[in-house]
């Protein structure tokens, strides 16, 4: 009788999610509450269900998406740090029929890898640039990075980033959107099941974007929290983020086909 109930349960009619196998079975090392596995998890369900299993190319620099290869059933190549667009640029010449897509922290991004994200975005590299950004170096303990939020307190600024001494924080997304060389920008969130369908739906277009040959780069960021960086529950950092994160970084898109989007005054 249970064996009964428990097929029922699982026959196919009856199943609202069925996780991709383009996730492998290995245990992520994201720390619990952290968005990188749910925008690990769109990504790969879209790569599935698009087909595209056998000609994407992933590129994972240094940082906390630096294991990416284990979780995702695809191909990928490590790069150094803050030099995934660089990597990713080679192999999209080299292959240019194949989706490329790079998965980057901010830290990764938008410190070390500046220099490497503006120029292949000025180029208009066919790629797909994935940025999460939580407002800090995760992997490496905490510290301020050019994301961090004023007076967001981090291991290296434990008073608050004082923008007279530190600087302003880093739009790195609203910068890239400038270039004559991207094609679509836009900023969203994995932290309810609505966000993460629009990010999903994002991702989806920035992908089609590619493989029907429009020219250019998209570019996608994540607004993610890190609730062990930032020394908070999972809840609490996502409530935090939502107060705190999003009025900086505002949602939705920046750039659409290539054109810039005005926003209301």
């Amino acid at each position: 009788m249970k064996d009964e109930i428990l097929n029922e349960i699982i026959s196919p009619e009856n199943q609202v999610y069925v996780k991709t196998k383009l996730m492998t079975d290995k245990v992520l090392s994201y720390c619990p509450g952290c968005g990188h596995g749910t925008a690990h998890r769109i990504l790969m369900e879209l790569v599935d269900e698009m087909g595209l299993q056998e000609n994407t190319i992933g590129v994972a620099p240094v940082g906390c998406s630096v294991l990416a290869y284990e979780f995702m059933n695809i191909d990928m190549q490590q790069a150094a740090h803050g030099r995934a667009p660089a990597v990713a640029t080679g192999i999209k010449r080299t292959w240019p029929n194949k989706f490329v897509f790079t998965y980057q922290g901010d830290g990764d991004l938008a410190a070390i890898g500046t220099a490497e994200t503006i120029h292949a975005c000025n180029r208009g590299e066919d790629i797909l640039i994935v940025f999460i950004n939580n407002g800090i170096y995760g992997m490496t303990g905490g510290q301020m990075a050019p994301t961090t939020l004023p007076g967001m307190k981090s291991s290296t600024s434990p008073f608050g980033r004082d923008t007279k001494i530190m600087g302003n924080p880093l739009l790195i997304t609203e910068l890239v959107a400038q270039l004559p060389g991207v094609y679509s920008v836009s900023r969203h969130a994995v932290h309810d099941p609505a966000h993460v369908r629009r990010t999903k739906r994002a991702l989806k277009k920035a992908i089609e974007n590619q493989i029907n040959g429009v020219g250019g780069v998209n570019f996608v960021e994540i607004v993610s929290n890190c609730n062990s960086g930032w020394k908070m529950t999972p809840v609490k950092s996502n409530e935090w983020m939502v107060e705190n994160m999003f009025p900086f970084y505002k949602l939705g898109d920046i750039k659409v086909n290539g054109k810039l989007i005005e926003k209301e005054k």
